[in-house]
């Protein structure tokens, strides 16, 4: 199977871009360093590296669940 058969689009890219800020502005308003304490500076660290991997995923199209050498 070629490579070009999975890519998504831009669109469908973007989109998901999208949706994933607005996920991450709404938990780092609830649960994360908008909140403040040591609690929600710890939370909002996570929160920020799993931002990180999932815009990741979505711009380079990488599967971090398939390892293989």
């Amino acid at each position: 199977m070629n490579r070009r058969d999975n890519n998504p689009g831009c669109l469908t890219g973007l989109l998901e871009l999208f949706f994933l800020k607005n996920i991450y502005d709404w938990g780092q308003d609830h649960f994360g360093a908008g909140r403040g304490g040591c609690c929600g500076c710890f939370m909002g660290v996570v929160f920020f590296l799993i931002f990180i991997a999932l815009v990741l995923k979505i711009v380079f199209n990488v599967d971090w669940t398939s390892i293989s050498f």
